[in-house]
């Protein structure tokens, strides 16, 4: 039994603790940490699952972005991470269809991500929404995928990822 929690920022160290323990050291030197540096998750998409003892299960995080000059409003999801005693059981699974309803409900149209397309397949996610995206280097652009959470929301939307922050050009 899972209970499926907004994260907090008394969270906070226990689900960066999670990152550290499942993803390989010198994660934050990856190109989507500086689109994240001085920006928010976005409040109601950043979950959680703790088991019957309430310890972390599995985490998710979302973080606003903007594409090319006319600075596009995206969702940046990532990272999502499961405990390894955990890993199998459907709770990223579960952690990514929920929050990717949550972003709909919240009037977001798109999302992106840099992960592996077999995985993010299942969940909408493809190479091919995100071939007119570019993103900071270095990132494998194989690795880029998108996914229109309302029909035609990429058409027309091309250019650069970057910082929330970053006013849009022009």
């Amino acid at each position: 039994m899972f209970r499926i929690l907004r994260e907090t920022p008394a969270d906070s160290a226990e689900v960066e603790y999670l990152y550290d323990l499942t993803f390989a050291p010198g994660r934050t030197a990856l190109s989507s940490y500086r689109l994240r540096e001085g920006v928010e998750p976005v409040p109601g998409l950043s979950l959680m699952a703790r088991d019957e003892y309430d310890a972390l299960s599995a985490a998710i995080r979302y973080w606003p972005v903007r594409v090319g000059a006319a600075g596009t409003p995206a969702l940046l999801l990532g990272p999502v991470s499961v405990h390894p005693t955990r890993q199998g059981e459907g709770l990223g699974e579960l952690l990514i269809n929920e929050t990717l309803f949550r972003a709909l409900e919240r009037g977001w149209t798109r999302v992106i991500l840099v992960g592996d397309e077999p995985y993010y397949r299942r969940f909408g996610f493809t190479r091919d929404a995100a071939r007119a995206l570019d993103y900071p280097p270095p990132t494998n652009p194989d690795r880029l995928l998108a996914r229109a959470l309302a029909p035609g929301a990429f058409g027309g939307v091309s250019g650069m990822v970057r910082r929330w922050t970053a006013a849009p050009e022009g």
